[in-house]
């Protein structure tokens, strides 16, 4: 079992292979990685289950647990994400724009790889795989540190990974799974500054904090997921309805569902009873303010301060009746995490100003917050949602795990 050290070794080792391996030799790899992932599901799903046994026999919480499981389906998707990212074009090496100045030099942004990229992440097993085709895609090298508890998955994934590069003569180091449980192993990790380029944690906020609190190079972060949906006066309340309830009921236990609905005084006599009907049928308990608890029924609790700004992870739903837009602006600018932050609504100049004026990774008019999602906005997979503005903000694909370098051309220009 290598080191931190060692393996950050071996990954700048990788990347500099990487960083000039050819579309074709990318392209072969995930297409031979897509075939793994259907010749193997039954070893995947083996490995998986004997995660799934050791989390409930520590009784590990729903919403993890539904975090930590592979299905036929899942895997399906990961086959699905390699195909589609193979089938992107390749931007390295992509000129992004290009100038002339006055004395002739040629001036150009050209699009590089990262470097080495670490990940960190929790229970998600699906995640080995997304994060590593896209990094590879990239042109990076990947140093993968899933949770204890997908170890096993984990492992039968990372192998596979590693697999379908040597296939397509690719470095194998260019993945590399960390197999230590120690937590020690992370503070190393953040600290390999001259290996490692660039850490994206992902899972819960305090895993985020550890990491960027450690961290000697750069990170790309999200803290949580504090998602709102404000129904307008003008909105069709038929489709809101069917908005909030798949914001809410369909995943609640991911970063992209629906935590606080804000709804217009003038609708909220009408709307919140079918809220009730719909949502507190499937099982949604209501954290209500004064104005919205008579019109929740049985499903309410009156609210308190900690309800908000509140992920839940779990089928409860924050709710507040506002006057206007710019009370429920005024409480996203508040509460929100600058994730996903959507409105329903009829009126044109509000969906306008909405979309100027919430700040979001990712703002929406008439749709549900689980869009913000690398696949569902055509990136294919991704590696996780960033909710600070350097150097992504919003899903992070292909395009966002590279940079840009200047490129000058010239025919003997000299500086005066």
């Amino acid at each position: 079992m290598n080191t931190a050290r060692e393996m950050g070794v071996l990954a700048k080792e990788a990347s500099r292979g990487l960083a000039s391996a050819s579309p074709r030799a990318k392209y072969v790899f995930l297409q031979n990685m897509a075939r793994l992932l259907n010749d193997r599901k039954k070893d995947i799903l083996a490995a998986n289950r004997k995660d799934i046994e050791e989390a409930e026999s520590i009784g590990m919480d729903k919403p993890r647990l539904d975090r930590l499981t592979l299905t036929p389906a899942i895997i399906q998707d990961m086959h699905r994400a390699c195909l589609h990212v193979a089938d992107m074009p390749d931007p390295i090496g992509a000129m992004d724009r290009q100038w002339q100045q006055p004395n002739g030099i040629l001036v150009g942004k050209m699009r590089i790889p990262l470097g080495v990229i670490c990940m960190i992440y929790e229970a998600r097993p699906n995640v080995t795989v997304d994060a590593a085709i896209l990094c590879l895609k990239a042109g990076n090298a990947v140093i993968l540190r899933g949770g204890s508890e997908a170890l096993n998955s984990n492992r039968a994934l990372a192998a596979l990974l590693r697999e379908a590069l040597v296939s397509a003569g690719l470095p194998e180091n260019a993945v590399q799974l960390v197999q230590s449980t120690d937590h020690a192993i992370v503070p190393e990790l953040c600290k390999l500054d001259e290996y490692i380029d660039v850490i994206i944690p992902r899972g819960g906020e305090g895993l985020v904090r550890t990491v960027t609190e450690a961290a000697t190079m750069p990170v790309l972060k999200h803290y949580k997921g504090v998602c709102h949906a404000f129904v307008d006066a003008s909105a069709d309340l038929s489709m809101a309805l069917d908005i909030v309830y798949n914001g809410k009921v369909q995943r609640p236990g991911v970063c992209n569902a629906l935590e606080c609905l804000l709804v217009h005084e003038q609708v909220a006599d009408m709307f919140l009873p079918m809220v009730a009907e719909k949502l507190g049928g499937a099982g949604v308990e209501f954290r209500a303010d004064a104005a919205s608890l008579p019109l929740l029924g049985e499903h309410a609790r009156p609210q308190t301060s900690d309800d908000l700004g509140m992920e839940f992870h779990d089928l409860v739903l924050a709710v507040c009746v506002v006057r206007d837009l710019d009370e429920a602006l005024a409480h996203i600018a508040k509460y929100n995490s600058n994730h996903t932050d959507v409105i329903v609504t009829n009126d044109y100049s509000n969906a306008t100003r909405f979309v100027r004026e919430a700040d979001a990774s990712m703002v929406g008019v008439n749709v549900s917050t689980r869009f913000n999602d690398g696949g569902q906005l055509g990136l294919g997979a991704e590696i996780g949602i960033s909710t600070s503005k350097l150097h992504a903000y919003g899903p992070m694909g292909v395009t966002e795990l590279t940079t840009t370098k200047f490129v000058v051309t010239g025919t003997g220009q000299v500086r005066d």
